[in-house]
């Protein structure tokens, strides 16, 4: 089913899902968080392919499912971030996610690939976080819902989305890698 949910409120408030706390982010931590949490996918992308390949409810999608999603999000947030680096108040292009997991067949993707695109897509989109400097913070785009983030509420934001989804995956709440 689709996800119509505003999920920017995260920016105020811990996640009831998750636990994670996005308001608690300092930016400067989103690259490394970025990081240790592509690494924590690692051992779920080793689970056995029919466990990777199963769905746990209708509306919940498979490991796998959600680890393609994950890399899909670091790749699209590094091309929105380098736009908001480079342009003034850019508009971002519409994303269905739904329809990219339809497309992109994820649940047909072999996990050991998925595994290192994610971990590649995840060290280019923290290198990008970690180039952000002083001002570059305040800098600003927006969806088109109307949503606007600078710099620094988009990667708080950013880093909400593969944080709940390894915890769809692990059932570990409230940090960017599972302990």
């Amino acid at each position: 089913m689709p996800d119509d949910k505003d999920w920017t409120w995260v920016l105020e408030r811990p996640c009831p899902e998750c636990g994670f706390d996005a308001s608690s982010v300092p930016p400067e931590s989103v690259g490394a968080l970025v990081r240790a949490n592509a690494v924590a996918w690692v051992p779920v992308l080793a689970r056995p392919a029919d466990q990777l390949r199963r769905r746990p409810a209708d509306d919940r999608w498979a490991p796998l499912e959600y680890a393609c999603h994950v890399r899909d999000v670091y790749l699209l947030y590094r091309v929105r971030l380098l736009l908001m680096l480079r342009e003034d108040d850019p508009l971002f292009a519409n994303w269905d996610q739904d329809a990219t997991a339809v497309e992109g067949r994820y649940l047909e993707q072999d996990p050991a690939a998925v595994s290192a695109q994610l971990h590649a897509a995840a060290m280019e989109l923290a290198d990008a976080f970690d180039g952000v400097r002083g001002e570059q913070w305040e800098r600003r785009g927006r969806r088109s819902d109307g949503a606007r983030f600078d710099v620094a509420g988009f990667g708080r934001y950013m880093i909400h989305d593969p944080v709940h989804h390894l915890y769809d995956v692990s059932g570990r709440r409230g940090s960017a890698t599972p302990t």
